[in-house]
């Protein structure tokens, strides 16, 4: 796996070895990215279960300015320090070992907005609609927050969630990627 574009193209990230993470492949990041960007001009990142922090390096590389990585794993919270570090920029990314809902309830703390959100939960542990009420309940969505949902191809999310739209959709082998955006308010 690596950086595909912007400041840190073509640097290789370490990924947790054996099959309790499934990174999200090069072919399906570069796909995800040319759909919402490809480049940002700014922009706090969530990445929710990050994994190997792949898609919160690859936001930063493009442009945006900050990215908080979570996973609640101890050896894939090493792999995305490790990947954090050969960036040398540490201070655009927070690193947090946390449950996804217990994360979600310190960040808010914080209040922050997030103009970009990946979701990418275990397949066997999709929760994408509970993560969202929380998001909406907490007011972490920016104005115009995009977010990135990965799941197994057979799960059909609804078309709205919280105030968000279904934007986009692929699917890729067994990944299918829903892009939902924050509906815009009527003025009238």
């Amino acid at each position: 796996m690596r950086v595909i574009a912007g400041k840190y193209k073509g640097r290789r990230l370490k990924t947790m070895s054996g099959g309790t993470t499934r990174p999200t492949t090069d072919k399906v990041k570069e796909s995800v990215f040319n759909m919402i960007g490809p480049f940002f001009d700014g922009g706090n990142v969530l990445d929710l279960y990050a994994g190997s922090g792949s898609l919160a390096i690859e936001s930063v590389s493009r442009g945006c300015d900050f990215a908080i990585c979570v996973d609640r794993s101890f050896s894939a919270i090493k792999i995305i320090q490790e990947n954090i570090e050969w960036t040398k920029d540490p201070l655009k990314f927070k690193l947090m070992k946390a449950e996804a809902k217990k994360a979600l309830t310190v960040i808010a703390e914080q209040t922050l907005k997030f103009d970009y959100i990946f979701l990418d939960p275990p397949y066997a542990d999709q929760e994408i609609t509970t993560i969202f009420k929380l998001l909406t309940d907490k007011k972490l969505f920016s104005e115009n927050c995009i977010i990135v949902c990965e799941v197994a191809k057979e799960v059909d999310l609804p078309d709205n969630m919280a105030g968000c739209h279904i934007w986009k959709k692929q699917v890729y082998g067994i990944t299918k990627v829903v892009i939902y955006k924050k509906e815009e308010h009527d003025e009238t």
